[in-house]
């Protein structure tokens, strides 16, 4: 099958390679040549494990082709997927300006009957946007499917090739047998390819965003909860996880979420339920308990040090979680933008992330290649991201290059006790200190 896939970032680039990879011939747009350039050179734009291969493989092979070229790639093209950015408005709501953009450009460039996806996260009611401007453009027949994502930055490949689930919004029986045949690959052993209208196939991105933001925010209230009654939030959710109801997942407490969908679609829905004249409050108050969250390491340093001008600290993690370089609303940004607002100087280590972290923050912080480089003379040491190679450190070696062994940990990734057994001080997240 012939596709094009209108946007080279995150969403765009994993679904055109897996694609690619099931046997399609694949054509990746994007306006910026220096991106374009780049990936034909064989380099990536973003951190992904495994993605760099796999792009690499299907340029070799033919199947996966970049360009600048729209009209060129999108008129023999079966399928169009629109993966473009939805960012943030000033009103929280998502600004469609690309997504109406691309749609324009794909209607004038349309020679046979084909499929327009929408796979970015956009409101409800995009798809009738996008079809009033591609039918303002063309008269060429064609649908228009809405098929969010549902992509885990570090794991995306496994989420596209091994979906739980696929949603397909469209009333078209023509659009629904040709999206099936796309997806045949993917849902061999028996995982739903769930069919339904469009405006619930949009809705259904958001919710389930939103469902996992609440969970994360809800075990960090109890996090806080746990600090003030002497309880330990880690006895606490294995008892909630217990319950086949509830389940483990997003059950761990910590200093936030962040990334480039939770805070971003959280905002947009509640946006999008104010334009209907409804207040969503338990998703108000979901934002208000992240914002607070990633205040609280800041916080319990101040309460620990008192003055933190003229110290200096150790940062283990910048991305908002492991195994990507996406610092999208991470929670070490307010962190670190917090420790140098004070006049305190910071000292950073993220195995994948550095690159990305030096244009948030140029030279107001200074980096390690390891974990140990950032520790001397650091008089504590915050832990913000949980990547694996933080988990298990060599504590002597730490203690003798810190001036002071004093340790917030922000994902709960060290055992409270073992740690005092250490000889530090350590501060965890609803944990027995």
């Amino acid at each position: 099958m012939k596709i094009s896939v209108v946007g080279t970032g995150y969403v765009g680039l994993v679904a055109g390679t897996c694609f690619a990879d099931s046997g399609n011939d694949v054509a990746c747009v994007d306006i910026d040549q220096k991106k374009i350039d780049t990936l034909r050179a064989g380099a990536l734009p973003i951190y992904e494990p495994g993605l760099e291969e796999l792009v690499k493989k299907n340029v070799r092979d033919g199947r996966l082709s970049f360009t600048t070229e729209l009209a060129a790639a999108v008129a023999p093209s079966q399928v169009v997927f629109i993966a473009v950015g939805t960012p943030e408005g000033e009103s929280g709501d998502a600004d469609l300006k690309y997504v109406l953009a691309a749609a324009g450009e794909i209607g004038r460039a349309l020679r046979q009957y084909t499929v327009v996806v929408d796979k970015s996260t956009v409101p409800v009611g995009t798809a009738d946007k996008v079809r009033d401007v591609i039918r303002s453009a063309t008269l060429v027949e064609f649908d228009v499917v809405s098929n969010p994502e549902f992509l885990k930055e570090g794991a995306a490949l496994d989420d596209f090739l091994k979906p739980d689930r696929i949603v397909i919004g469209t009333d078209s029986e023509r659009a629904r047998k040709l999206m099936s045949e796309l997806y045949a690959p993917f849902v061999r052993t028996e995982n739903p390819i769930l069919f339904m209208d469009a405006r619930s196939a949009e809705l259904t991105k958001y919710a389930a965003n939103a469902m996992l933001a609440t969970r994360i925010s809800f075990m960090n209230d109890i996090s806080v909860l746990c600090e003030k009654v002497g309880a330990d939030v880690d006895f606490v959710r294995k008892g909630l996880g217990a319950d086949r109801r509830i389940g483990y997942p997003f059950l761990f407490p910590g200093v936030g979420y962040g990334g480039s969908c939770f805070p971003k679609d959280v905002k947009a829905l509640v946006a999008t339920a104010r334009e209907h004249g409804l207040e969503l409050d338990l998703l108000r108050a979901v934002e208000r308990t992240n914002e607070r969250q990633k205040r609280l390491l800041l916080q319990k340093a101040a309460r620990h040090f008192g003055e933190l001008a003229g110290r200096t600290f150790a940062v283990w993690g910048l991305a908002f979680k492991p195994k990507t370089d996406d610092m999208r609303e991470a929670p070490s940004v307010e962190l670190i933008e917090g420790l140098l607002g004070k006049g305190a100087k910071v000292q950073a280590h993220d195995p994948v992330a550095e690159k990305v972290a030096r244009r948030n923050f140029g030279d107001r912080v200074a980096y390690g290649d390891t974990p140990y480089d950032v520790l001397p003379g650091a008089e504590a040491l915050f832990l913000v991201t949980e990547w694996n190679e933080f988990r298990h450190p060599d504590f002597e070696r730490m203690k003798s290059l810190m001036k002071s062994p004093v340790v917030f940990d922000g994902r709960n990734v060290f055992d409270p006790a073992r740690m005092r057994e250490k000889g530090f001080t350590y501060y965890a997240i609803g944990r027995r200190s």
